[in-house]
């Protein structure tokens, strides 16, 4: 799983239908709705919150926004609570900047044309996500 704090239009068209999938993986395991991945780390930062639903709702919004900005159509229907705006989540530097190499190198991989377009700017966020000074956050895996 893994649940970018990057902003999804950096994604190339795999990796944004993935992040919506694994983003609805993540929703029901903070539900309780499955056995499975309950103890992923990259949950802890939603779970460390108050309201961890609502959290998963307004990150889910935002892939369906960049998706239906490209003409896609994703079903907006699966996403459980109401997103209420204004929350936002600290991400450190150190992470941002992890993130940001994995995905380069992902898409210089599998999508070489998207990778030349994003390459030359900076990391943006998710915008659930605001930046704070910081090495990696304890939870990666990297």
């Amino acid at each position: 799983m893994r649940l970018w704090s990057l902003h999804p239009s950096l994604l190339d068209r795999q990796g944004l239908t993935a992040a919506w999938r694994e983003a609805l993986l993540a929703q029901a395991v903070l539900l309780g709705r499955t056995k499975g991945y309950t103890r992923h780390p990259q949950l802890e930062r939603f779970r460390e919150h108050e309201s961890p639903e609502q959290l998963i709702a307004v990150y889910l919004e935002a892939i369906a926004d960049d998706a239906a900005r490209r003409g896609y159509t994703f079903d907006r229907s699966r996403i459980v609570e109401s997103p209420e705006p204004g929350w936002l989540l600290p991400v450190t530097a150190g992470q941002v900047a992890f993130e940001w190499a994995h995905l380069l190198r992902k898409l210089e991989a599998r999508s070489p044309a998207v990778h030349l377009l994003v390459a030359p700017g900076g990391p943006a966020l998710h915008p659930l996500f605001r930046e704070v000074p910081g090495d990696i956050e304890s939870w990666e895996r990297g």
